[in-house]
C-alpha cells in the first residue's frame, strides 16, 4: 500500500511532540544510566521508554509495518520489504546523560528498501528537520534549500571523534584538508547542521537507524551517501558512513583510498 509522504511527516511530527513532553519530564527525576558494548555506549530508562511509546503509536497507526529499533530488538523485522519504520528514540545518548542537550529523535520511513520521509527532532530546541524524496525538506516550519556544491576544503565536516584521532580510513587527514572538523555526538544533530548549509558532510560509523532519517531528508537537497568504498549504503547492516555534498564526497573517498592525499 502507497503511503501519503505529507500525512506520514504530520503524524510523526505530532508524535515527536507528545515524545518530548515525556522526555522532559523524566529529565527531572535521577535517569536510570546502563551500558551496552562498553562504557562509552550507553542507554537509560528514558530511551527505554520513549522506544516504547513511538513502537506503541506506529503499532497504532500502521500495524502492519515493521519496526527497527535501536532499544531492544524484539520488534526488528530484518526484511526491508513493505512499510519499514526506523526508531532512534534518543539519539546522541551520551550528550543526554551528560549535557541534557544535543541530542535528537528519529524516524525514518521506508517503502521496499526506498526512502519515503525521514524526520528529527532537536528535543532541546523544540525543532524539527523533516522530507522526503516526494516532499519538500522543512526545519522548524521553513523549506530547506537545496545545498551549494562545495569543495570539501570550503566546508567544515562532522566526524566521528575516535576514528579522526586514531586517523582511521585517513579521517584525521580529510579533517585536516575541510575548513575545520566538527564532533557532536549525535548523528540526527550532524545531519540537521548538513541539511541547512553549516557543514559539508559527515563521516562515521552509522547504525541503520542512525542514518534511516537523515538519509530520507538529505538526499533530495543533493548529499550524497556511501560506504568508504563507495558502496551504497545497506539498511540491514551497520558500517561507515560518507555523507557529504558530490564535490566533498568525491574528495573524501579519494583521500581514504589514496592513503589521505587529496588529488
Amino acid at each position: 500500500m502507497t503511503q501519503d509522504p505529507e500525512m506520514l511527516r504530520q503524524t510523526i511530527i505530532s508524535w515527536f511532540a507528545a515524545s518530548r513532553k515525556q522526555i522532559l519530564t523524566a529529565m527531572a527525576a535521577p535517569l536510570d544510566v546502563a551500558t551496552k558494548s562498553n562504557r562509552n555506549d550507553l542507554v537509560t530508562n528514558v530511551d527505554k521508554a520513549n522506544q516504547q511509546f513511538l513502537i506503541g503509536k506506529i503499532r497504532e497507526a500502521y500495524p502492519e509495518a515493521g519496526i527497527i529499533g535501536e532499544e531492544g530488538h524484539e520488534h526488528d523485522d530484518t526484511d526491508l520489504a513493505g512499510l519499514v519504520f526506523f526508531v532512534d528514540p534518543i539519539d546522541g545518548t551520551m550528550n543526554f546523560v551528560k549535557q541534557q542537550a544535543h541530542f535528537a529523535i528519529m524516524i525514518g520511513v521506508y517503502q521496499d528498501g526506498e526512502p519515503v520521509v525521514g524526520a528529527i527532532m532537536d528535543v532541546m530546541r523544540n525543532e524539527v528537520l523533516s522530507g522526503g524524496p516526494m516532499i519538500p525538506v522543512t526545519h522548524a516550519g521553513q523549506q530547506v534549500k537545496v545545498l551549494p556544491d562545495l569543495p570539501l576544503k570550503d566546508g567544515l565536516l562532522g566526524v566521528n571523534g575516535p576514528m579522526t584521532i586514531k586517523n582511521r580510513l585517513h579521517l584525521g587527514d580529510i579533517a585536516l584538508t575541510s575548513s575545520g572538523a566538527r564532533v557532536s555526538g549525535s548523528a540526527g544533530m550532524e545531519f540537521i547542521e548538513i541539511a541547512l548549509g553549516r557543514q559539508i558532510g559527515y563521516v562515521s560509523y552509522l547504525q541503520p537507524w542512525d542514518v534511516a532519517a537523515g538519509m530520507a531528508i538529505t538526499k533530495g537537497l543533493g548529499v550524497v551517501f556511501s560506504r568508504e568504498d563507495g558502496a551504497p549504503i545497506n539498511l540491514q547492516q551497520p558500517g561507515v558512513v560518507v555523507a557529504a555534498t558530490p564535490k566533498a564526497h568525491q574528495t573524501i573517498l579519494t583521500m581514504m583510498a589514496d592513503g589521505g592525499k587529496e588529488a
